[in-house]
């Protein structure tokens, strides 16, 4: 693999060319205050203080562990013991407000390459579901899987010659509530030929899959032929789509072949298996019963923020959460 297969997958590089048939997404340029910060974890996980407190998220997840480093003996001068200032990004924050607003108010964020999808647990919807900045450097804050786009991004590269790229972006995406996980697809593609076709979300089973499997197949190669091959410049990649329910298809994303792109219902080696023995005849593989559901991603809440006394983080968070299901619950007997 080459450093410029890898940079062709960055969302910024691909969107622009793509933006037709994608979601709706916009891009912000990072400034690297805010790339050290998320890769700051030498004290206290203190959130940016926000430019306006209406909805602000606490600033900081309470550790009782660290209590002795933020209280002061009184009198002390020393300032090597004060706390810590919390962070602040006032300019990007204003710019991400308004591309919030622009795109109805809700998003999801990506950087370069990935999505804080391991961190959702912290959120009080349980999802990437964004609403302001503090939301956003939150999921980011606390996501692992990150750390990858920015320390680890070119590690499997041949002619690597950087750990991290020269700049990163954070793409806004416009949050969809009606998207259906099942009907995510990550499609991989060898010497720009289409040989396999996974569901992405293997850990359930869905039984309707089964009845449209075909239909499907033929919507998502058509995609690939007319909207993908002939504008994407590698030759080995993986691209994940949407099929909405008149049959539209949405690109949500490209990644690298191999590496560090799970091969999900595949292993990589059938998928070269594939190209090598039936040419350009692609398989299509989902969850065909119960029995096939594969585990998902880490679940664990780290113990570090289990502290739920009042006034501490976790115990906003878990208002917040309790006030989303009550909101839930109305909106559900209104409905019935």
């Amino acid at each position: 693999m080459q450093e410029e297969e890898v940079n062709r997958c960055q969302i910024q590089e691909w969107y622009p060319k793509f933006k037709s048939v994608s979601i709706k997404t916009l891009i912000h340029e990072l400034p690297e205050s805010f790339i050290k910060y998320l890769l700051d974890d030498s004290g206290p996980f203190l959130l940016p203080l926000s430019i306006s407190n209406e909805d602000a998220l606490p600033n900081r997840v309470h550790k009782p562990e660290e209590e002795e480093d933020y209280v002061v003996s009184e009198g002390s001068g020393d300032e090597s013991e004060q706390p810590s200032p919390a962070p602040s990004f006032p300019e990007l924050e204003l710019q991400i407000k308004k591309s919030i607003e622009s795109l109805g108010g809700a998003i999801f964020p990506k950087l370069n390459w990935s999505a804080p999808k391991d961190s959702a647990w912290i959120s009080s919807t349980g999802s990437l579901k964004c609403t302001s900045f503090s939301e956003i450097a939150l999921l980011l804050r606390s996501s692992d899987s990150l750390v990858h786009d920015l320390c680890h991004a070119y590690d499997s590269c041949n002619d690597k010659s950087s750990s991290r790229p020269s700049s990163f972006f954070l793409a806004l995406r416009k949050w969809y509530p009606s998207l259906r996980p099942e009907m995510e697809f990550r499609c991989f593609v060898h010497c720009q030929l289409l040989v396999g076709i996974s569901q992405r979300e293997v850990t359930g089973f869905y039984p309707a899959l089964l009845e449209r499997k075909n239909e499907l197949e033929v919507v998502i190669r058509e995609f690939f032929t007319d909207e993908v091959r002939m504008k994407f410049e590698s030759e080995n990649y993986t691209f994940d789509v949407y099929v909405r329910k008149d049959g539209q298809v949405k690109l949500l994303d490209f990644n690298p072949w191999g590496a560090f792109t799970l091969p999900l219902l595949f292993t990589w080696e059938e998928l070269e298996q594939n190209f090598n023995e039936n040419g350009n005849t692609s398989e299509f593989r989902i969850v065909e019963s119960q029995c096939g559901v594969r585990p998902g991603l880490k679940t664990a809440v780290p113990y570090d923020y289990l502290d739920t006394s009042p006034g501490s983080g976790w115990d906003q968070f878990l208002r917040n959460a309790d006030e989303e299901l009550q909101r839930q619950i109305q909106s559900s007997g209104k409905g019935d």
